[in-house]
């Protein structure tokens, strides 16, 4: 039985603290991730009306943490996904943090917990536990970070956390605490998935794989009593015309050569993460086997790890795509582009006003410059004006 289908969205962008470019794999074309450049994103992803903006987490990244509380005063409405570490973080620590940010935010903050699928980075950060040992940290960790957000004093062993007599003294702005966002494709990761979190995060697989694995996280959270909403992780390339879009997203490959592809592959290959072995075979490292799915495009997903697809297309083909998810009964999507603050404004103007979406958004258009000067149009006569007068 297939989920309901959703009317309306929330739409989040991207802060990319790991760096961003014109091209991938490629020094040519990079910026400088320096607080000034995500500072602008920042304040572009919040006037164009996001609903909010991922922060990556991981060692090739600025801390997320630090970031958000840093940019989050800058901005009115933007929300902030940040990330909690199960394993890397104690429980009672994380909820101090995620409380204060959320209050320092004005309730802003949404958690995205993330147990780490890489295990040389893993083993770089002093963690040395198995797949579903991670998640059976991930299991007990949530246990007490949800009960102390949730105002209550926490005694508790387990495995491997004990935990006496926690509490926080300042609570949450949200009542609760924030909501809780996580992905994971094996077994132990969707039974997590299933007892203890808000809205479970898939990577960008064609629909109708997408919805096998929510099928299977819905009923798996049915039977443990609990309800789950979904969302999707994609990147983004939309142009005017179809034609454009498709030699944007070639123009963002043409510098990676066989070797750079082949690296990137075997460092990808070595995790145990079983989300990256799903976006791994859906191009298997090759070029000629990159649109995936109507408008689904894996070429970001050749030297990227994790989330490595991206829709490409004119305005209402990417709208159209983004309505088929939501038919499956995704509300949240996660978007990025190349470069991240250019994308963001091109998504945005041509793609917000096909969508229904649930937080607010300017309205574009309707704005034309009438100075002596006439940097819009050229002359000082609006543009419908000049066909009225013309006819």
């Amino acid at each position: 039985m297939s989920l309901a289908p959703v009317k309306s969205a929330n739409v989040l962008w991207f802060l990319p603290t790991h760096g961003d470019g014109r091209y991938l794999g490629t020094a040519i074309g990079g910026r400088q991730t320096d607080f000034a450049y995500l500072r602008q994103i920042a304040l572009a992803a919040d006037s164009l009306g996001y609903y909010g903006v991922l922060l990556p987490t991981g060692k090739s990244c600025e801390d997320s943490w630090i970031t958000a509380s840093a940019v989050a005063p800058l901005t009115q409405n933007l929300r902030y996904l940040v990330a909690v570490r199960p394993g890397l973080q104690s429980p009672t620590v994380a909820a101090r943090m995620t409380a204060t940010l959320d209050r320092v935010s004005n309730g802003r903050l949404l958690v995205n917990v993330v147990t780490g699928g890489d295990p040389v980075e893993n083993a770089g950060d002093g963690i040395f536990l198995s797949h579903d040992e991670r998640y059976a940290v991930t299991r007990e960790f949530l246990a007490v970070y949800s009960a102390l957000l949730r105002g209550e004093t926490v005694t508790y062993e387990g495995r491997h956390i004990r935990v006496t007599d926690g509490q926080l003294l300042y609570p949450p702005a949200q009542d609760g605490g924030p909501p809780l966002y996580f992905g994971g494709s094996s077994p132990a990761a969707i039974d997590v998935a299933a007892q203890t979190i808000d809205k479970y995060l898939t990577w960008g697989e064609p629909p109708a794989a997408v919805a096998e694995k929510i099928a299977v996280v819905d009923r798996a959270a049915k039977a443990a009593g609990r309800k789950v909403s979904f969302g999707i992780r994609l990147h983004v390339i939309v142009r005017e015309t179809e034609e454009a879009a498709w030699a944007a997203a070639e123009r963002l490959i043409s510098h990676l050569d066989d070797s750079t592809i082949a690296k990137s592959q075997a460092i990808f290959a070595r995790m145990d993460s079983e989300g990256q072995r799903r976006m791994s075979a859906l191009h298997g490292g090759r070029r000629d086997k990159l649109e995936i799915s109507p408008n689904l495009w894996a070429g970001v997903g050749l030297v990227r790890g994790g989330a490595g697809t991206a829709l490409v297309g004119s305005p209402e083909q990417v709208a159209a795509r983004i309505y088929e998810y939501q038919a499956l009964g995704i509300d949240c999507f996660i978007l990025s582009g190349y470069p991240h603050l250019e994308e963001a404004y091109r998504f945005a103007e041509l793609v917000f006003p096909l969508l229904k979406l649930n937080h607010g958004r300017p309205a574009f258009g309707g704005v034309v410059n009438n100075g002596p000067f006439g940097e819009t149009i050229a002359n000082d006569l609006k543009p419908d004006q000049k066909r009225a007068s013309s006819s």
